[in-house]
């Protein structure tokens, strides 16, 4: 078993260590790593993760996206449903110290202030947020790729 399907099954359940263990085989069958917290595909960071079984953010599970989502990428469909639900998930910093105060972004063509070097941030993600998430990856994916 991977590192990170044992990360899950020692530190989620329900609902959420379903969805982890989907997260992972979509990772497997995408070539994406996970190790020390970031997830790697040809060897660039594509997200990270926090996995614990604590109760305090950005506890018990949170994955951060890494990317460029200020447009659409060729082969990669983005619906509108999609982009809200990237939109909802905004990183707003919160005077990290690492990118403070924040920086203007343009995600799927609407503009955001103060957004963090991670420009999403997903809580807990539930099964409709993942799709999501698994997206943006894609997107990710393939720009590494060109």
């Amino acid at each position: 078993m991977s590192e990170l399907k044992t990360l899950i099954r020692d530190s989620l359940n329900g609902d959420m260590l379903e969805n982890a263990l989907d997260f992972a085989a979509f990772l497997d069958e995408n070539d994406m790593f996970f190790k020390d917290s970031a997830v790697n595909f040809q060897n660039e960071v594509v997200c990270y993760m926090h996995i614990d079984s604590g109760e305090e953010e950005p506890s018990p599970w949170t994955i951060w996206t890494e990317g460029n989502y200020s447009h659409e990428i060729e082969g990669v469909s983005i619906d509108e449903h999609t982009k809200e639900i990237a939109w909802a998930h905004v990183n707003i910093c919160a005077s990290c110290g690492d990118c403070s105060p924040g920086k203007r972004k343009v995600i799927f063509g609407k503009e955001f202030e103060n957004v963090c070097n991670a420009d999403m941030a997903f809580y807990c993600p539930n099964a409709k947020t993942l799709e999501c998430v698994k997206k943006l990856l894609e997107m990710r994916k393939n720009n590494i790729i060109l």
